[in-house]
């Protein structure tokens, strides 16, 4: 006489533990806002460059010109599609800081651009930069572990980089993230 020996169903529980691991891994990344990447360079000071400027090319700028206050710089270039679909919102900004007289705040930084293409873009949107500096071959991009344009940062009146905003800046990213910021560094 044998005896019926029951099947192992250790195998098949072990696969449904994969799975629910699984399946909880991918529910809090999905909770997760992908824009918002951690970054080494929050808490560090900004590269001390100074670059050229890109309607004046013979000046250059870099942080020991704008110390002393706080700073939002913008990555973007004319070859973006996504820093068109931002501009508004940064005209917006613009409006707002001139009107309290505070209109330097805002600095563009093109990044790996023609000049004649971002003065003609410029020209046709409209330029709600204090000054755009030229970051050509994108060395200052590399330093600032830029994904890609657009990027925005806000940097505290000691020069040090507080905030980095990857992709098109929002009407609501700007009201909850960078004003504060920007007010809290006057």
């Amino acid at each position: 006489m044998t005896v019926a020996v029951p099947p192992r169903r250790w195998g098949l529980w072990l696969a449904f533990a994969a799975v629910a691991a699984l399946l909880v891994l991918l529910a809090v990344g999905m909770t997760r806002d992908p824009r918002q990447l951690e970054s080494v360079i929050i808490g560090q000071p900004w590269p001390d460059r100074a670059l050229p400027l890109l309607e004046k090319p013979e000046h250059a700028m870099g942080p020991a010109q704008w110390r002393g206050k706080a700073r939002v710089v913008n990555l973007w270039a004319s070859w973006c599609a996504t820093c068109l679909q931002e501009h508004p919102a940064l005209m917006t900004l613009a409006t707002r800081l001139q009107a309290a007289g505070h209109a330097d705040q805002l600095l563009g930084l093109n990044y790996k651009d023609k000049r004649a293409d971002a003065l003609g873009w410029l020209g046709r949107q409209g330029n709600p930069f204090f000054a755009s500096l030229v970051d050509t071959d994108g060395t200052l991009g590399i330093d600032l572990g830029v994904y890609g344009a657009p990027e925005t940062f806000v940097i505290d009146a000691q020069g040090v980089i507080r905030f980095k905003h990857v992709g098109a800046l929002t009407d609501e990213v700007i009201r909850t993230r960078i004003v504060p910021l920007l007010e809290a560094g006057r």
